[in-house]
C-alpha cells in the first residue's frame, strides 16, 4: 500500500514510496509550464507519472514527458498504450543530487538518446538541465536572467525563480515571451504539427 511507482533500471527494480506535498507541488508547477507550451504549439503531446519502455532492462517512470508526434520524433505509443523509444523531453523531480535519478537513470537516458532531460531537485532548490549533445549530457547553466532553454522546442524556455515560488503567471510570462521571440523557429514546428493533422485545437 505505500508503494507509488517502480522503475527497472538496468535489470535493477527501484521502489518510491508515497510522495510528501513537497514533491507533488513542484510536479504540478512543472506540468502546468509544459501545458502553457503546449497551448502555444498544438500537436505536442504531454503526459505524466507513465511507463516509458527504453528497452528489456530499462522501464522508468518520469514524472512528465512533452514529445513530438511519432513522424517527427523519437518515440511511439506501443499496441498495449505504453510509451516507447526516446521522447524529447523527460522530467523528474527529486529530493537531493543523490537520487538514482541523477545517476543510473541519467545514463540509461543518455545511452537511448533521450534529447533533454530536466530534475528538479527540491531539498536543493536547483534544476538539473541536460542537453544530448554528441553522445554525452551537458548542464546548461542558466542566462543572465536566471532562465533555462530548450535546444528541442523552440521558445521552451523555464524561470527558475518563477518556478521555485511557484508563480504560474511568471512562467506563463516567460514562455509566452519566448515563443514570441523564437519567432520563425518556433512557427516552422508549428506549421509541421499541423501538417500531421495533429493540431486539435478549436
Amino acid at each position: 500500500p505505500q508503494l507509488k511507482k517502480a522503475e527497472l533500471i538496468e535489470r535493477v527494480v527501484y521502489l518510491s514510496a508515497r510522495r510528501q506535498f513537497r514533491f507533488g507541488e513542484p510536479v504540478a508547477r512543472l506540468g502546468a509550464w509544459l501545458a502553457i507550451y503546449q497551448m502555444c504549439t498544438p500537436g505536442l503531446e504531454a503526459a505524466s507519472n507513465c511507463s516509458l519502455r527504453l528497452d528489456h532492462d530499462n522501464e522508468t517512470q518520469p514524472d512528465l514527458v512533452l514529445r513530438l508526434p511519432t513522424t517527427l520524433g523519437h518515440s511511439w505509443v506501443s499496441a498495449d498504450d505504453f510509451l516507447e523509444g526516446a521522447p524529447e523531453l523527460v522530467v523528474d523531480v527529486v529530493a537531493t543530487r543523490a537520487s538514482y535519478a541523477l545517476h543510473q537513470k541519467l545514463h540509461v537516458y543518455r545511452r537511448r538518446g533521450v534529447a533533454e532531460y530536466l530534475v528538479h531537485r527540491v531539498d536543493d532548490g536547483v534544476v538539473d538541465w541536460f542537453v544530448l549533445r554528441d553522445g554525452a549530457y551537458e548542464r546548461q547553466e542558466p542566462d543572465a536572467r536566471g532562465q533555462l532553454h530548450s535546444t528541442v522546442f523552440p521558445g521552451l524556455s523555464l524561470d527558475l525563480a518563477a518556478l521555485l515560488r511557484g508563480d504560474l503567471l511568471g512562467l506563463r510570462a516567460v514562455v509566452e515571451a519566448a515563443v514570441a521571440a523564437a519567432g520563425p523557429s518556433h512557427a516552422a514546428l508549428v506549421h509541421k504539427l499541423r501538417a500531421l493533422g495533429t493540431d486539435t485545437a478549436m
